[in-house]
C-alpha cells in the first residue's frame, strides 16, 4: 500500500494518447466507486427491511419528548458497532500487512470496506426521513463531483494542503471518540462542520493525487489495477464521510 500513498511528485507533460490513458485510469476509478455506493445502499436497504438482519445490528430505543410525543431512536448494537469499526481497522490494518498490495489484495480491501460500511448505513435510513436522506444524497453527489472536477482540473499543488487535512482527520476521529463519552451536541455540530470541510478538501486532494500517480507509474497495468482499487477507496470514504456529517447538520428525523 505504500506505493500509493498521499505524495506528490512532478507531472511529465502529456500528449493526446496519454491523455487518452488518463482518462480510462480516472473513468476505471469513478466506476468502481460508484459501484461500491450502489452495493452500500443496497446493504443499507437489506438491514433497514429485513427483520432479522435489523434486530441484529440495531436496537430501537424509545423516549418521550418536549411536546409529549414518543420518539424512537435507532442505536447500534454490539455486532452492529464492530461492524461500524471494520473499514477503520482493515484500512490501518493494511498499512502494515499490504507493503507490496497485489490487485486481488487490493480489489478485496476494497470491497470489504464497501460491504461493512454499507452493513451499517441503515442507521440513516431508520434515524431520518426518507426525503431528507435523498436530498442530503443528491446534495453530496453535487458537491463530490464540482469538487473531483477541480481537483482534476486545477493547475494548483495540492501536497500541502493534503497533508493539513490528514492531520485534520486524525483529529476528527479522536474528538469522535472523546465526544463519545461527553455526548455534547455543541461538540457533535462542531465536528460535523469540519468533517464536512475536511472531505470536502480531500476530495479534490486525492483526485489530484491519482493524476499524479497514474504518470508516475507508467505503463505498468498491474501497478494501475491496484491503484484503481486505491484511488475508488479513497473517493468512496471522502463520499460517504461528507454523506454522514452532512446528514448530522441537515437531515430532518423521523
Amino acid at each position: 500500500m505504500n506505493d500509493f500513498s498521499r505524495t506528490y511528485g512532478s507531472a511529465p507533460s502529456m500528449d493526446m494518447s496519454v491523455d487518452a490513458g488518463l482518462r480510462s485510469f480516472m473513468l476505471g476509478v469513478y466506476n468502481k466507486m460508484g459501484l461500491g455506493l450502489v452495493v452500500s445502499a443496497a446493504l443499507a436497504f437489506v438491514t433497514t427491511s429485513v427483520p432479522a438482519v435489523m434486530e441484529l445490528l440495531y436496537n430501537a430505543d424509545e423516549y418521550r419528548g418536549a411536546d409529549g410525543d414518543v420518539v424512537t431512536v435507532y442505536t447500534r448494537t454490539p455486532l452492529g458497532t464492530i461492524i461500524g469499526f471494520l473499514p477503520l481497522v482493515a484500512i490501518f490494518g493494511s498499512m502494515f500487512m499490504m507493503k507490496n498490495p497485489s490487485k486481488s489484495g487490493a480489489n478485496l480491501l476494497y470491497w470489504f470496506v464497501v460491504v461493512t460500511i454499507g452493513a451499517g448505513l441503515g442507521v440513516w435510513g431508520l434515524n431520518y426521513t426518507g426525503q431528507s436522506v435523498a436530498q442530503v444524497f443528491m446534495i453530496t453527489a453535487a458537491s463530490f463531483a464540482g469538487l473531483s472536477l477541480w481537483g482534476y482540473t486545477t493547475k494548483r499543488d495540492l501536497s500541502g494542503f493534503g497533508s493539513f487535512l490528514i492531520m485534520g482527520v486524525i483529529g476528527l476521529i479522536i474528538a469522535m471518540v472523546v465526544n463519545m463519552f461527553l455526548q455534547s451536541s455543541v461538540m457533535m455540530l462542531a465536528i460535523s462542520v469540519l468533517g464536512v470541510g475536511i472531505f470536502a478538501g480531500l476530495t479534490a486532494y486525492d483526485t489530484q493525487r491519482l493524476k499524479v500517480t497514474y504518470h508516475e507509474l507508467g505503463g505498468d497495468e498491474a501497478a494501475k489495477s491496484v491503484a484503481t482499487s486505491f484511488g475508488a477507496l479513497s473517493l468512496y470514504i471522502n463520499f460517504i464521510n461528507m454523506f454522514q456529517f452532512l446528514m448530522m447538520l441537515l437531515g430532518s428525523r423521523e
